[in-house]
């Protein structure tokens, strides 16, 4: 089958053997993907937990038909439309677990299908289960531009927020954010954001931040959370190390919490996809949660995505069709 790997001249589309499911798996023939952040690093050959490297089938989130099933899976058959995530999405055909996987809405072509997996359940489980939110409480998402936190807003919406805040670097893709739910948008880059979230919270702060950036906005990010707050550190993309407040993070006595997908059990990240299922899916399937497209790529063209991707002037998710 045709897939895009990382080999030992780089990212490249080449044949590989497809797949077999055994156990709880199924067989996927995937129709579309959804590029994330992680796959850009991954076609440079960096690591992405236990994944990556010469060989690997790159990619983390799809659509597409269920074409065999393993032995002991339950819920699903042949046929069936579904959306879901894990490594090897990037091909015609990958495996995915029977409860890493949502049927797909009928009123959603696959392009739009794959565009929700990851947000959806990544910032369902930061947003909700662990960052606790309730209704009439406040909200910062940073990094709110990417897929993700568009999709992190929209659910603080749905979860009834009074106030979400959404952080972008980027002016364009900041006038936008409130398309998506946010009350406020700053300029994280600009160290005059905490004072407008103190402004905007009567100089308490918010009660939960969500946290994609990390690097340098980690002491700052101490400052805009209340006292007894919480933080859900999900992302850094600007950077691993920095500066930290450890007397700040106490004197205000802030939940700070880490979560990631990559050691997580397969039961845990089924408890995942059980909590959206039961909790936001009837909003997944009237639409009321959903993410922009910015932009469609032929599977053929998958290098061209990931310029685009690099170019980091999109708003939305960028899909490769095969």
């Amino acid at each position: 089958m045709k897939a895009y790997i990382y080999g030992a001249n780089g990212a490249e589309i080449a044949d590989v053997a497809k797949p077999t499911p055994k156990g709880t798996q199924v067989l996927v023939r995937v129709r579309a993907c959804g590029l994330n952040r992680a796959d850009l690093g991954m076609t440079k050959g960096h690591a992405h937990g236990s994944a990556g490297g010469v060989g690997t089938v790159l990619g983390m989130e799809w659509a597409g038909e269920i074409a065999e099933l393993g032995p002991d899976v339950k819920g699903v058959k042949v046929g069936d439309k579904v959306m879901g995530s894990g490594a090897g999405a990037f091909a015609e055909y990958t495996l995915a677990d029977h409860g890493r996987l949502f049927h797909a809405p009928s009123n959603m072509n696959f392009d739009e299908a794959c565009t929700l997996p990851i947000a959806i359940t990544t910032m369902h489980n930061a947003v909700v289960t662990v960052g606790g939110l309730q209704a009439g409480q406040s909200v910062m998402i940073q990094g709110a531009s990417s897929g993700v936190g568009l999709m992190a807003m929209q659910i603080a919406k749905f979860k009834g927020a009074k106030l979400v805040v959404g952080s972008s670097t980027d002016a364009t893709r900041r006038a936008r954010l409130k398309e998506f739910g946010a009350d406020l948008a700053v300029d994280s880059s600009d160290a005059g954001w905490v004072d407008q979230v103190l402004q905007a919270t009567s100089g308490e702060g918010v009660d939960l931040i969500v946290d994609q950036v990390s690097g340098k906005v980690a002491s700052q990010n101490l400052k805009a959370t209340r006292i007894k707050g919480r933080i859900v550190n999900v992302g850094r993309l600007g950077g691993t190390h920095a500066d930290f407040n450890f007397d700040l993070h106490a004197a205000r006595r802030i939940h700070y919490i880490g979560v990631t997908f990559r050691t997580r059990t397969i039961e845990e990240i089924r408890d995942i996809f059980d909590a959206v299922r039961k909790d936001i899916w009837p909003a997944v399937e009237s639409r009321k949660l959903q993410l922009p497209i910015d932009k469609v790529f032929a599977f053929d063209d998958i290098g061209k995505a990931f310029e685009h991707m690099e170019a980091n002037k999109h708003l939305g998710k960028i899909v490769v069709t095969l």
